[in-house]
């Protein structure tokens, strides 16, 4: 099949203002692509995450920059589903500790409710939503792991420091960028978009 993209690059607009995801992204973003992230189109108004899964969030917000911006554009949803909580946090693990959305108070609250717990499988899920010349389309990305019985390491973000990713003995926060994205959830659910992109 021929690819999509037909120009020299092929902008695509990431409906986020985290600047470590966008770090994250431009790692494994090929050639032929320039990506623009809501900071850099100073678009400042908040979206409300209202949905109820990862796919319902990564689609208001796409919907919303779309609407906005009338250009390709892609937003995404995480969460870290740990078994012996019934998956929770998942869809609310940015907030999952209370409005103020900080991620020490999230870990910490994630590692009181599993002391003297076995069980310590856990997942993190992305779904990445995109636009593509007004028509919808989702890609999903998933690493099982496990969580450490206290934080370790100092890179990545979130629940990095608590999360082992499996086949591995370090957290992500232990793990270099490099690294992280060789195995990551995002990259894993990115990838799908960037095969669908040049198919």
């Amino acid at each position: 099949m021929n690819p999509i993209i037909t120009n020299s690059f092929m902008e695509l607009i990431f409906g986020t203002h985290n600047r470590n995801k966008i770090i994250e992204i431009n790692k494994i973003l090929p050639s032929g692509f320039v990506l623009k992230s809501l900071t850099d189109l100073n678009y400042n108004s908040k979206i409300e995450e209202t949905g109820t899964t990862l796919e319902q969030n990564a689609l208001i917000k796409v919907r919303t920059i779309f609407k906005t911006f009338k250009k390709d554009c892609f937003a995404d949803d995480s969460g870290l589903e740990v078994s012996a909580l019934g998956g929770k946090p998942g869809v609310y693990s940015a907030r999952y500790a209370g409005g103020h959305r900080n991620a020490e108070d999230n870990t910490q609250k994630i590692l009181e409710e599993l002391k003297g717990v076995n069980d310590r499988q856990a997942q993190f899920r992305t779904v990445i939503a995109m636009v593509l010349g007004g028509a919808e389309y989702l890609f999903e990305g998933i690493i099982k792991g496990e969580i450490s019985n206290r934080p370790l390491g100092k890179n990545g973000f979130g629940y990095d420091p608590i999360f082992i990713p499996e086949k591995q003995r370090l957290t992500f926060a232990q793990l270099t960028l490099t690294e992280k994205n060789k195995i990551s959830h995002r990259s894993r659910a990115f990838e799908k978009l960037i095969k669908f992109l040049i198919r």
